[in-house]
């Protein structure tokens, strides 16, 4: 039965923040599950031979402003007017998904994404000094101090590339990769924020 959504994610990926908000809305008016599966994208990205858009496809005319221009549409179409490329994209994501890690450990993986998403891509927060992200952190409701020591742990940072190595295994090869189904069945998979439509109707199939 199509009545869960599991939504492959990297806080560095600005689709990420894009689909967030519709994808949680989605679920919700679908009666649907959604769980987060936290992964390493530069991890991804060496195992598939994938690369961020703006480098894969700089020396494709015209393809980059098209991008942007769909960008644009997608933002407009679901209100996301708060929504600012990080200073310091692309940022080295690796101590927040290992957090984020840490947190779907606890229960609270949808939690730690809701939390930090506004932080990372509406305020613009420094994720790569300890500091502002503890501070961060402790704003949405979690212990940072707990976080940043898990971090450091051998079953956190094999846990991480455990999920990105199956994710990969499993076809994924960018952020945001979605599965439609259940945990333990057969599931469909989904690529990019412009899937939501179908992703929509699969999960109305039941």
């Amino acid at each position: 039965m199509a009545n869960r959504v599991e939504l492959i994610f990297d806080f560095v990926s600005p689709n990420a923040y894009m689909i967030w908000w519709p994808l949680r809305d989605l679920v919700k008016r679908t009666g649907a599950e959604l769980d987060v599966t936290p992964v390493f994208l530069g991890g991804m990205h060496k195992l598939t031979g994938n690369a961020p858009p703006m480098i894969r496809d700089a020396d494709v005319k015209g393809k980059v402003e098209y991008s942007m221009l769909e960008m644009r549409r997608f933002i407009e179409k679901h209100q996301l007017s708060k929504y600012k490329l990080h200073p310091k994209f692309p940022f080295n994501s690796i101590t927040l998904q290992r957090m984020l890690f840490a947190a779907d450990q606890d229960g609270r993986g949808v939690q730690f994404v809701e939390g930090m998403l506004p932080a990372i891509w509406e305020q613009g927060v420094d994720v790569t000094d300890p500091e502002a992200l503890g501070a961060a952190v402790a704003a949405a409701g979690f212990d940072a101090k707990d976080l940043f020591e898990r971090t450091q742990t051998d079953e956190v940072k094999q846990g991480l590339v455990a999920n990105t190595d199956s994710a990969v295994e499993r076809g994924a090869f960018g952020i945001p990769t979605l599965y439609v189904g259940p945990k333990d069945g057969p599931q469909d998979m989904f690529f990019g924020k412009e899937r939501l439509a179908q992703i929509e109707e699969e999960l109305e199939k039941g």
